[in-house]
């Protein structure tokens, strides 16, 4: 008799089973189509960029810029590798927003052996602007003689090479400005655990580095290394279309793809080495901070790549236990639909895992002391696709040792 009693119980929840796993899979399907469209996209990519020695035409023909504020602790890289380029460098100028740890002294001891170098300082910040695109337009104002101007962060490793290939990659291609994918540095096992799946969502959402983009608004980038032709800056009054975004790079490379001008972001791996943040805590609060892009988007493209995250990188390690769970505490309730759920969830999983093995030669992974971590990284998913859906309801107030109203 009560088996009786709990039938029509079993059977509503059956149905509500059913009606939500249907509502999921409306959800997840348009969703998993577009994320492989993109992820196919690698196909047409361009190839990455390897070494190039310099040619005579190319003396002289760069400036770079490099913004800094209190940067002594990993600058020194930075330099060293700049001083291994060739001719085509006319003149390295950091662009210090006074330092107060040393930063400058490092500077000055590279300018003793190599006269390119120098220092200028940004003035105060004005009203409504950030402050890495005040520093980098200060570098542009200060280096009139140049054709192409290199935005580079102070912690990056730039490799010898890395100047040339950029120049014959504009040349051979026609590109007005080029950014490029570098090779993450990392140390302790937090950050081999949550960084790559940081990465993981701006691959899901714009491609691999390489990959066409479909629309101005649908172009990356990465201002950790940033060339561009000095006629476009000009065009452009500098970076002043950038002067409010904690995102400028992608601020500043879409407005000169919607100009007209061919942007690309390349596979730099083999010629830029970065190391940015030490440890989970600060890569969770300084890179989360960023990767939503609200500043270079509208309120609508933003929400529905939240929403798409959430679609296909998140939820697929949360549905698929849970389903299992169901199936196996209640057989009964395995609907055609809810098969259906499952069988799209697992899908997702094996394209992630496909997609993770394919992002391995974006790290410096033989001195990694922490394997594991890096292969274990898809399981931060959900984790990084709350930072993003976090940091996309909020505004900086604090930005490499500013502070923001």
């Amino acid at each position: 008799m009560s088996d009786l009693n709990l039938a029509p119980l079993q059977a509503d929840l059956t149905g509500w089973l059913g009606a939500i796993a249907l509502l999921l899979l409306l959800i997840q399907l348009p969703a998993t189509a577009i994320l492989l469209t993109r992820l196919l996209s690698a196909a047409r990519r361009t190839a990455p960029l390897h070494p190039q020695s310099a040619t005579p035409a190319m003396l002289g023909s760069v400036s770079v810029v490099i913004p800094t504020l209190n940067e002594a602790h990993r600058l020194q890289p930075c330099l060293n590798g700049l001083t291994r380029q060739g001719y085509e460098l006319r003149e390295v100028i950091v662009v210090d927003s006074h330092s107060q740890d040393g930063t400058v002294d490092l500077v000055k001891a590279v300018a003793q052996r190599d006269p390119r170098f120098r220092v200028v300082y940004d003035d105060p910040l004005p009203a409504g602007w950030v402050g890495r695109p005040w520093a980098l337009h200060t570098g542009y104002l200060h280096s009139p003689h140049s054709e192409w101007i290199l935005g580079i962060d102070a912690d990056t490793q730039p490799q010898p090479g890395l100047i040339p290939a950029l120049l014959r990659a504009a040349q051979a291609d026609q590109y007005d400005l080029i950014t490029l994918a570098p090779r993450f540095i990392l140390k302790q096992p937090g950050e081999w655990w949550l960084q790559p799946a940081l990465l993981m969502t701006l691959i899901y959402r714009f491609g691999a580095a390489g990959s066409p983009a479909d629309a101005p608004e649908r172009t990356m980038a990465n201002g950790q290394c940033c060339l561009i032709r000095r006629s476009l800056l000009d065009s452009l009054n500098g970076y002043t279309c950038a002067r409010q975004s904690f995102c400028d790079d992608v601020t500043l490379v879409r407005e000169a793809a919607r100009r007209g001008a061919k942007v690309g972001f390349l596979d730099g791996s083999s010629l830029l080495k970065v190391r940015m943040y030490e440890g989970m805590g600060e890569t969770w609060r300084e890179w989360g901070r960023s990767l939503d892009l609200k500043d270079a988007s509208t309120p609508a493209q933003t929400w529905s790549d939240v929403a798409f995250l959430l679609a296909v990188q998140a939820l697929p390690w949360l549905l698929v236990p849970a389903v299992l769970t169901i199936l196996a505490v209640r057989p009964t309730a395995a609907s055609p639909t809810l098969l259906a759920l499952l069988a799209l969830n697992l899908c997702l999983l094996l394209l992630r895992l496909g997609t993770h093995f394919g992002i391995r030669s974006a790290y410096d992974r033989p001195g990694s002391r922490f394997p594991l971590a890096f292969w274990l990284s898809p399981l931060a998913d959900p984790l990084a696709a709350l930072r993003i859906l976090r940091s996309a309801s909020r505004k900086p107030t604090q930005w490499r040792g500013r502070q923001y109203e």
